[in-house]
């Protein structure tokens, strides 16, 4: 069975048996593609050079075909009129070797750049799966969604449109060529004499393209981060009745990226045009002085009717590669301004990675925190941190809000770089081990539940595969009981068909807790690791999700991150922690007994309960809030 998560703390795995499946995740797609612009050429180059061979297999027809329609036309006007049919038919053969040709060229070339964005598509979402917080703190999911959609279609275009231009220049220069100087070498030069001024234009125009589409692309990215935050956070700006300010806040970002637009535009549409004006210079040459060439006659030094032609047919040829120089340039240009913006994602270095040995044959499931200290730039979260957590074992974690609660859980997880030496699994040292190995056997409910914009079923077994199977949806029906959401899911308008909208937007805050819940309780990990999954829940639903955590910790290794006293006396030990130390450590019936945080709050927590059963409506504080994910 193949499975994964959302939250990163359970990832693709199969097998028999869970422990197996802990221990031997399979890869979805194990072949690793080139993220550099070389690397993609040279991996296409077949695709290429049949590209390339087929484009001059349609120059050498184009070729031959402006050198028969100078026959046919010689013939017409010459003495053997009848016989024009001869190079008329070879022409139409030609042109049916040029069609085919044309086509397959385009096959090879334009597939390539499909080729390519499907690969970087692929690499660059393989590799935001391995950036941690760090770097999506730096970079926020509008500019991360800009450059896998615009970025990306632009360098698609620079190895599809783009390569096949500048080869179709290089192949239908000589073409043309050829035929133009065998006509005659006087008017083919007078005709060239604005060639350098060409390509002068052209190197000036695509140095501002490339910095305008820099600049577009840089402000396409700030308004989509705009727009998306908006999207996602529409129920605060609308409780707050900050639409207005919103609105002014995307106009500022839509008002940039409409100039940058049109800067843009400016230049784009500036080039066909001036290069369009300068290739017209020739066609006035050709006409001027070819004229008085074939008035002249072969006779004197001048051309025939057949060779005018000809030659007309191949400067028409030359005329499109000198304007498609130009926009192939601006093609060039913009796929490398948006390769550039993917690189900061490719370059970006992940804050966890794989550590070196393989993944163990069997998990256990103990746990042990040796001397952990993690610090959050210059601020130290946990300081000094030891304990143990033998297999079947449950422990709560407790303290005030900023202790470093979640902080610990994520390490835990390896969802935050782990220290060497401080987490060990079965003795082994997470660091040294693969991460999906690390991550497969560790389910982990986070405290802000993340939820998919799909049905509830889905988003319960995401990780799991076949949901269509009747055994996958037993296992999920079994894991929302365990979750006490199963009614409610129920309830909803579709059942468990029912849509939850953008990051569960349709659900309240205890719904999508503990649909969280079951999708880490579906997959039956060796430790289950529990971030404050009760802190929007009520009394009544608190006790039976806590004796389904008693029911899972008969089975696995349970570590609990709570606030409530009611869930840590559930667990068979309990630390506190305290500004990142542990301050105390013991069953819950020792700590209560003692004078310490714990017990401190018990006793809070046991007077909001006998003040919430004489007066239900009154409000209290009961604890601390939980942690956020800072902590």
């Amino acid at each position: 069975m193949t499975t994964k998560t959302p939250d990163g703390a359970s990832i693709a795995v199969e097998g028999p048996s869970p422990d197996e499946r802990a221990v031997s995740p399979p890869i979805l797609n194990s072949r690793r593609y080139p993220t550099t612009l070389g690397g993609q050429f040279r991996r296409h180059a077949p695709q290429y050079i049949l590209g390339g061979l087929t484009l001059a297999a349609f120059q050498v027809a184009m070729n031959r075909i402006d050198i028969q329609s100078g026959h046919a036309v010689d013939d017409v006007f010459g003495a053997r009129p009848g016989t024009a049919w001869r190079p008329a038919a070879m022409m139409l053969v030609l042109a049916v070797g040029a069609f085919i040709a044309r086509v397959a060229s385009r096959w090879y070339l334009l597939n390539a750049g499909r080729d390519v964005e499907y690969e970087l598509r692929f690499e660059l979402l393989r590799k935001l799966q391995q950036l941690g917080a760090a770097f999506y703190r730096k970079m926020p999911a509008g500019e991360i969604m800009s450059r896998s959609t615009s970025d990306l279609q632009q360098v698609r275009m620079l190895f599809g449109f783009g390569i096949m231009n500048l080869v179709g220049v290089v192949f239908s220069f000589p073409s043309a060529l050829q035929v133009m100087a065998s006509k005659s070498p006087r008017l083919t030069l007078a005709c060239l004499v604005n060639l350098p001024l060409v390509f002068l234009i052209s190197r000036s125009l695509s140095k501002g393209m490339y910095s305008r589409m820099r600049q577009n692309q840089a402000a396409l990215g700030r308004m989509s981060d705009v727009l998306q935050a908006n999207i996602a956070g529409v129920r605060v700006v609308r409780s707050f009745a900050l639409e207005e300010r919103e609105l002014a806040r995307f106009e500022v970002a839509n008002r940039e990226y409409l100039d940058a637009s049109l800067a843009l535009a400016r230049i784009r549409g500036s080039f066909g045009p001036t290069i369009g004006t300068v290739a017209a210079l020739g066609i006035l040459i050709f006409f001027w002085y070819g004229s008085s060439l074939l008035l002249r006659g072969p006779e004197h030094g001048g051309i025939s009717q057949g060779d005018f032609f000809a030659f007309w047919m191949a400067f028409a040829r030359m005329a499109w590669p000198m304007i498609a120089v130009g926009f192939a340039l601006s093609v060039v240009q913009r796929g490398r301004a948006g390769f550039l913006r993917l690189q900061d994602v490719f370059l970006a270095v992940p804050e966890v990675v794989d550590g070196p040995r393989r993944p163990p044959k069997h998990v256990g499931g103990s746990v042990s925190v040796e001397r952990l200290t993690f610090t959050y730039g210059t601020r130290k979260v946990l300081d000094d941190v030891s304990f143990k957590v033998a297999p079947g074992e449950s422990l709560a974690i407790v303290g005030r809000t900023g202790a470093g609660k979640t902080t610990l859980a994520m390490l835990l997880a390896r969802l935050l770089p782990t220290p060497e030496a401080a987490v060990r699994i079965d003795g082994v040292d997470v660091c040294e081990l693969p991460l999906a190995s690390v991550r497969s056997v560790i389910g982990y409910a986070q405290q802000d539940a993340f939820l998919f914009s799909t049905t509830v079923e889905r988003n319960i077994g995401f990780a799991l595969d076949d949901l269509e199977s009747p055994d996958v949806k037993a296992r999920i029906r079994d894991a929302a009981r365990e979750a006490q959401v199963l009614d409610e899911a129920l309830s909803l308008p579709d059942g468990f068909d029912t849509v939850v909208g953008e990051r569960g937007v349709q659900l309240s805050g205890g719904q999508k807790q503990r649909i969280a819940l079951a999708r880490a309780l579906v997959w039956e990990p060796k430790i289950l690791i529990l971030d404050d999954p009760l802190s929007a829940v009520d009394a009544k639903t608190e006790a039976a999700v806590l004796a389904a955590i008693e029911r899972q910790a008969a089975r696995r290794t349970v570590i609990l991150v709570t606030h409530r006293i009611a869930a840590a006396s559930r667990c068979d030990r309990v630390i506190v922690l305290d500004e990142g130390r542990i301050v105390e450590q013991g069953t819950h019936a020792e700590l209560s007994r003692g004078t310490g945080i714990y017990a401190a709050f018990a006793e809070e927590q046991k007077m909001a309960r006998e003040l919430e059963s004489i007066d239900p409506g009154a409000t209290t504080t009961t604890a601390p809030p939980p942690l956020e994910h800072a902590s």
